[in-house]
């Protein structure tokens, strides 16, 4: 037995996830200065590494590709969203639990002034828009999964997936007009409008 995992304390755990989210967070905002400088394509993994202070061997023990520097904050997203849908009251409608949760999400992950760098750098990039696709694609199918599951719901899996679809949709709509605004438009305002257009 490994003398090290005998002595080390729940807290020790949590310090080094810490450290790890922190060291994270701090190679996503280096990259995006990066890519808005010089471009997505024309920066490498060997560049943000070299800026960070560590080793390319080191960039991937963080990240498993440049992409997902990007994105690093949506994987451990969805499943928070899943259990906060499968937490709401059993008496809300579908479509408002939906609304409900997305809505105070956008709130939470849009908060950060880079926010419409990142944006633009995405629609800017047709691998990043793929990725991006590829990433909601999962986290739709995980957040359906959870509606259907809600406590007393009758709801069956196709409509499941047809509502949770609509209100990807309703959040994309609301991501392109804040980004033609500049980023000054009410965030929450678009995602309001944009789920009472698509309400079943």
């Amino acid at each position: 037995m490994d003398s090290r995992a005998s002595t080390e304390s729940p807290e020790s755990g949590g310090l080094r996830a810490r450290a790890r989210r922190t060291m994270r967070a701090e190679l996503a905002a280096l990259a995006l200065e990066l890519f808005t400088e010089r471009g997505f394509d024309e920066t490498t993994v060997e560049d943000i590494a070299r800026a960070a202070g560590l080793s390319k061997r080191s960039f991937f023990r963080y990240f498993p590709s440049k992409e997902d520097v990007v994105f690093g904050a949506v994987e451990s997203m969805a499943q928070d969203v899943a259990d906060e849908v499968r937490g709401r009251p059993a008496d809300e409608a579908p479509w408002d639990c939906l609304h409900q949760v997305l809505r105070a999400w956008q709130q939470r992950i849009h908060g950060s002034g880079q926010e419409l760098a990142e944006l633009t750098l995405i629609e800017a990039t047709p691998s990043l828009r793929a990725r991006l696709h590829q990433r909601r694609d999962a986290m739709r199918a995980q957040v359906a999964e959870a509606l259907a599951q809600r406590p007393d719901t009758k709801l069956d899996a196709f409509t499941a997936d047809v509502l949770t679809s609509a209100a990807a949709a309703a959040l994309d709509a609301a991501d392109r007009e804040w980004l033609r605004s500049g980023g000054t438009a009410d965030r929450a305002a678009l995602v309001d409008r944009a789920f009472a257009a698509l309400r079943p």
